[in-house]
């Protein structure tokens, strides 16, 4: 993370000239101001539909169950995937 608390984590990501297509499409359709901002906006459409919600800050890794067996979760909704 950056010193400036306003900035957030670089995340660098390749995409094919097919995808870069449909999200620039999408972008300019909302008449989103950049790329990143387009970004930004589906992924947290993406996790919604996961049933995730933003994470406070406060949570610890093993409360998403990611090094820990906890089955619930701060950030996370009632929408828990099949066999879970």
């Amino acid at each position: 993370m950056t010193d400036d608390p306003t900035r957030g984590e670089r995340l660098q990501i390749m995409l094919t000239p097919e995808e870069l297509e449909a999200l620039d499409t999408w972008r300019f359709q909302r008449r989103m101001p950049s790329r990143a901002a387009a970004v930004r906006e589906l992924l947290k459409r993406g996790l919604a539909a996961e049933g995730f919600e933003l994470a406070d800050g406060r949570s610890k890794s093993r409360d998403f169950g990611v090094t820990g067996a906890s089955s619930s979760s701060p950030a996370r909704g009632q929408h828990e995937t099949d066999g879970e």
